[in-house]
């Protein structure tokens, strides 16, 4: 398994994620998951267009918020074996 900071995260990965804690949070837009994981929604924005990577604190979050494992997490993200 590789470590999370060794994943590369594509544009693609970290929108599936996004994608799917907003499914998982039955969430409206971007907005509402933003207010949901406590960060401002310019962050989720610069996730979109590849202009952040997810970190760590986001991710707990999103592990606390959602029930998701790291594993399905670093799935998502390209980065599963």
């Amino acid at each position: 398994m590789k470590k999370f900071n060794a994943i590369e995260q594509t544009q693609e990965g970290k929108n599936d994620l996004l994608n799917l804690v907003i499914k998982v949070l039955a969430l409206r837009n971007d907005a509402a998951l933003a207010h949901r994981l406590k960060v401002a929604p310019p962050v989720i924005s610069k996730i979109r267009h590849n202009k952040l990577i997810v970190g760590a604190t986001l991710v707990i979050n999103i592990m606390e918020e959602t029930g998701l494992s790291l594993d399905q997490i670093k799935t998502e993200l390209g980065g599963g074996e």
